[in-house]
């Protein structure tokens, strides 16, 4: 539990940089993201959990 309670921290950290360096680039893909369709959207998501949990996968495993 408290590897996945870090974890969550992390992304916390990682979004509150690109906030912090980057606000009008942040805003300019959440707008490209909010004229996306949901069923690409939905792709797009799929694609970047199977990447996470493969790399998590090797990560873990070495």
């Amino acid at each position: 539990m408290q590897d996945f309670l870090s974890a969550l921290c992390l992304v916390a950290v990682l979004e509150g940089l690109f906030l912090f360096a980057a606000p009008g680039g942040w805003k300019r893909a959440a707008e490209q993201l909010h004229a996306m369709p949901d069923q690409r959207l939905r792709a797009v998501g799929g694609i970047v959990v199977i990447l996470g949990l493969l790399s998590l996968y090797f990560v873990r495993g070495l």
